[in-house]
């Protein structure tokens, strides 16, 4: 997996949950509810959960997905990170 860089997501840069955010664990995953810009946002797997949650551990996204996520998933779960994103679920730190 190479490093991203995707409008103004960097996979190369480091991130973390936003502070804003509220996580509530369903059985499916998890709803992010982002208390500033009101938006719901369904995490639809556990793996996802576990990497939004863990980002602020890694020096960069693209190292927490390395670690967090299998390689042939990595792909689907970048495009999850870029569309979290862009929703102000993660955001750079």
């Amino acid at each position: 997996m190479t490093e991203t860089t995707t409008g103004a997501f960097d996979s190369a840069a480091p991130w973390t949950l936003n502070p804003m955010v509220s996580l509530r664990n369903e059985e499916f995953g998890a709803l992010a509810y982002h208390h500033g810009n009101r938006r719901l946002v369904f995490l639809k797997s556990r793996t996802l959960v576990d990497l939004v949650t863990r980002l602020d551990q890694y020096d960069s996204a693209h190292d927490a997905l390395i670690d967090v996520v299998p390689e042939a998933q990595r792909s689907r779960y970048l495009g999850a990170l870029v569309s979290l994103a862009g929703s102000e679920i993660v955001r750079g730190r």
